[in-house]
């Protein structure tokens, strides 16, 4: 099979063109493809698709290396949007495309960045999914012994965020995997630690749910923002610092739309046997 290596702000991907040759991957396959030391290596397997729809040009997949699939991803989306364009299968600049957590829509840009329409929050805790008797900025939850606050959001795909006083401190390796598989996120979670250094700037680092922590994670700074603005943190449009890079996030609140901005790149393309 052919397949394309690509990443945004430094997660990456594994992308296969699953139109014009037959794709069909097992758990041991997707976690054998992941394996930086026996397979090719990367924090996400992208099947691009045909259509199921008439309203999208095409379907999008995400893998991620445990070999479970997953609804969404943000720094995905925009690399897929940068390789329809790169390998002919659309001369669009605006790409509609399906995923397991709704419709979304990708621009390309002049700039060379792709802007990424993420749709509007899920705050229900019954539609995260979240265990809560009802919805609030903010949930007291133990973890470990000790109480945490976090916020709980949705982007097709479930998200944790919790305030620290400096990311590079931040318990990612202990509250992660704690939070990822705690019993009050049904389907698991994905945990942001963010610090906010103004109204419109945050760093944030993430704990991906069946990765571990990735460089950078497209779904998890809209999580962050949405979160940050419902506790009067933050203003509408945010730069994100995360550790691969920079993403820059546009939210009015309510039912708006996110908008999510930032680089996509093609590393090298390959073939591989299984």
């Amino acid at each position: 099979m052919q397949f394309t290596k690509m990443q945004g702000l430094g997660n990456d991907f594994i992308v296969f063109d699953a139109i014009n040759q037959t794709v069909e991957l097992s758990p041991k396959q997707l976690r054998f493809l992941a394996d930086r030391r026996f397979g090719v290596g990367c924090d996400q397997i992208l099947l691009v698709e045909a259509a199921q729809s008439e309203n999208t040009d095409f379907h999008y997949r995400i893998f991620n290396t445990d070999g479970s699939e997953v609804e969404q991803c943000g720094n995905g989306a925009r690399c897929f949007a940068r390789f329809v364009r790169n390998k002919g299968l659309s001369d669009r600049d605006v790409i509609r495309v399906g995923t397991g957590g709704g419709d979304i829509q990708l621009y390309l840009e002049d700039n060379g960045w792709v802007r990424v329409d993420m749709g509007s929050p899920i705050l229900q805790p019954d539609a995260i999914p979240f265990i809560a008797d009802r919805e609030q900025p903010v949930y007291d939850i133990e973890v470990n012994g000790q109480t945490l606050q976090i916020g709980a959001v949705s982007m097709g795909n479930p998200h944790a965020v919790l305030l620290v006083d400096n990311v590079k401190n931040a318990p990612v390796e202990t509250l992660g995997p704690a939070l990822e598989k705690h019993e009050r996120f049904p389907r698991r979670v994905n945990v942001g630690f963010m610090k906010v250094r103004s109204p419109t700037e945050i760093d944030l680092r993430v704990f991906e749910r069946g990765t571990g922590e990735t460089l950078a994670c497209g779904t998890g700074a809209c999580a962050a923002v949405v979160s940050g603005q419902l506790r009067g943190l933050l203003k509408e449009g945010v730069r994100v610092h995360l550790p691969g890079g920079d993403l820059v996030i546009c939210w009015e609140g309510g039912h708006s739309t996110l908008w999510m901005s930032g680089p996509a790149a093609e590393v090298f393309e390959g073939n591989i046997e299984l």
